[in-house]
């Protein structure tokens, strides 16, 4: 596995990628270790679904596959799974200032697992991107990638607001469909779901956008 990895010049991600997810695990135990109490443990399945777009893309890349339907297939089920890695960036809402440990201290928790889900998910779309160079233009992969961003912005309101997870297109999938139908046919009915889609969804891209050109001046 490591030489795959070397092959295909993700062994340097990979290791960092694993390190910061020991120390959001980490930070995580120890707070619940001194205060005896769960506030934050739910972080780590929220890390272990940002997890999965990343592992898709990685499997893909690693492989090597190049048939055209199980690619589809499979970029279709990262795009499902997308939304869950910048998501976490939402669960600052649950900061508050609280008698079992310092607010800086909840802050960093947070904030940890916020951007390690980040990074799983920026870097796959990145693969997501290097996939398809074999078959469009440029400019219409990043139209894509803007277009993607703004969906997984459309995923966290979903997740946060309605309740709605990855796993119930197939739990649930009349009931998603139905709520996701009700929004784009009568926009003007859900003001909150388009407010904060488009305003998310800029955010997402300044910082998507904001690595890359930092990667592509020599900066990283």
């Amino acid at each position: 596995m490591i030489e795959k990895l070397k092959a295909s010049g993700r062994l340097e991600i990979t290791l960092l990628l694993i390190v910061m997810s020991l120390f959001c695990f980490g930070i995580s135990m120890t707070r619940y270790v001194l205060t005896d109490t769960r506030v934050f443990l739910f972080l780590n399945w929220n890390l272990f679904l940002a997890f999965i777009p990343w592992v898709i893309s990685s499997a893909i890349l690693i492989r090597g596959l190049n048939h055209k339907a199980i690619l589809a297939l499979l970029i279709a089920a990262w795009l499902l799974f997308f939304p869950n890695s910048p998501y976490i960036l939402t669960d600052l809402f649950h900061l508050r200032a609280r008698n079992s440990a310092p607010i800086w201290f909840d802050l960093v928790v947070i904030l940890s697992f916020a951007w390690t889900g980040l990074v799983y998910g920026f870097v796959s779309l990145m693969d997501i991107e290097k996939l398809l160079k074999k078959y469009i233009s440029s400019r219409l992969i990043t139209t894509l990638t803007i277009l993607f961003l703004f969906l997984a912005s459309f995923g966290i309101y979903l997740g946060r607001y309605l309740r709605w997870n990855s796993w119930d297109i197939l739990n649930n999938p009349f009931g998603l469909f139905n709520d996701i139908f009700d929004r784009v046919v009568n926009p003007f009915d859900h003001p909150a779901t388009w407010g904060m889609t488009i305003l998310m969804g800029v955010l997402l891209n300044m910082m998507y956008f904001s690595i890359k050109v930092i990667r592509g001046s020599g900066g990283g």
